[in-house]
C-alpha cells in the first residue's frame, strides 16, 4: 500500500478523531484540521482554523497533499438544522479551491439519509428522495461534486456513505448515548420507539478503517456504501448494548412513534467497501 499525505477536515470531531487514528495506524501522513484539535492524535499534524477560509491557502499549507478527506459538518445530529442548507455553498467553494489549487483525490463523507425512505438494501444507484434538511444538503453536495470534479482531468470523488454508527457513545447524541445517560442519571425506563425497524449498524472503529482504507486506493471510486451489509432491529441492538454496558435500565417500547422517514428494514450493499478493504493490508474483513 502506498503511504500517502493526507489532511482530514473536521479531524477533532466525533467520527474525525477515529479516523486520523486509523491513517495513522496504517501508516500515512496525516494533518489534521478543525476549529479545535486537542483531541486529535498526537502522531497528526495539527491545523487549528477555519476550513470554509481558503481551500486553495490550504492545500499549499500542508504542502500539496495526496488526499482530502472532508469530514467536517455542522450539526450532523440535528437534521432539522437551518445549518445543514446554510453552509452547503461553503462545502462546495472549500472543496472547489482544493481542486484548484491542484488536489486530485477527494473523499467526502455522505449519509444513508440522502436516500430518504426506502425498503431494502441500498447500493450506489438507489434513488434519492432526502426527507430532513440533513439529507437535502448531503444529497446536493454529493450532486454538484458529481458535476464539479468532470471539469478537472485525473481527479478522483469517493462520496463514503455513511449507516447507522454506534460507539464512542459519551461523544456522540445517538439513542445509546441517551439511554447510557439515562441510566447514569438513575432512571429504571427509557421512553423508546416500536423498537422493530431494522437498520445497518457499524462501530466506529470499523467505520474509520474503512473510510481510511477507501483514502488509501483509487481503483474504487463514485459512492461507497461504509456499512455492514446487515439490517438488525434497533430493539435488538438496543438491549445488546445495555447488557454489554451492564446498565440498570429497562427500555419503554411504543413510548415514541417511529419516525415517518425511517423503513422498516434497511441495509447498505457492501460489496464495493469489502473489495476496497481486501486491498489494504494488515485488514481482515
Amino acid at each position: 500500500m502506498v503511504k500517502k499525505s493526507v489532511i482530514v477536515t473536521g479531524a477533532n470531531g466525533y467520527l474525525g478523531r477515529h479516523v486520523v487514528k486509523a491513517l495513522l495506524n496504517m501508516g500515512h501522513q496525516v494533518y489534521a484540521m478543525d476549529i479545535k484539535t486537542e483531541d486529535v492524535d498526537d502522531r497528526a499534524v495539527k491545523i487549528q482554523g477555519n476550513i470554509f477560509a481558503n481551500g486553495v491557502e490550504l492545500y499549499n499549507q500542508v504542502n500539496e497533499p495526496d488526499v482530502c478527506i472532508h469530514l467536517a459538518w455542522r450539526d450532523g445530529f440535528v437534521h432539522s438544522s437551518p445549518n445543514h442548507m446554510g453552509d452547503l455553498s461553503k462545502h462546495f467553494m472549500f472543496i472547489k479551491g482544493m481542486l484548484d489549487a491542484g488536489l486530485k483525490q477527494i473523499v467526502v463523507m455522505g449519509s444513508m439519509h440522502e436516500i430518504g425512505y426506502w425498503e431494502g438494501e441500498i447500493d450506489e444507484k438507489t434513488p434519492t428522495n432526502p426527507l430532513s434538511q440533513y439529507g437535502v444538503a448531503k444529497d446536493a453536495l454529493r450532486r454538484s461534486l458529481e458535476l464539479l470534479v468532470s471539469n478537472y482531468d485525473n481527479v478522483i470523488l469517493q462520496w463514503t456513505r455513511g449507516f447507522y454508527i454506534t460507539g464512542d457513545d459519551n461523544m456522540n447524541q445517538s439513542v445509546f448515548s441517551k439511554i447510557m445517560q439515562a441510566a447514569q442519571d438513575g432512571k429504571k425506563t427509557f421512553p423508546f420507539t416500536s423498537g422493530k425497524n431494522k437498520y445497518d449498524f457499524i462501530d466506529i472503529e470499523l467505520l474509520a478503517k474503512q473510510i481510511a482504507g477507501v483514502a488509501s486506493q483509487k481503483e474504487i471510486t463514485g459512492i461507497i456504501n461504509c456499512c455492514s451489509g446487515i439490517a438488525v432491529s434497533l430493539g435488538e441492538k438496543a438491549e445488546e448494548f445495555i447488557t454489554s454496558k451492564k446498565l440498570d435500565i429497562c427500555l419503554e417500547y411504543g413510548a415514541y412513534p417511529d419516525r415517518k422517514y425511517d423503513s422498516p428494514e434497511v441495509w447498505g450493499n457492501s460489496e464495493k467497501i469489502h473489495k476496497i478493504m481486501s486491498l489494504i493490508e494488515n485488514y481482515q474483513i
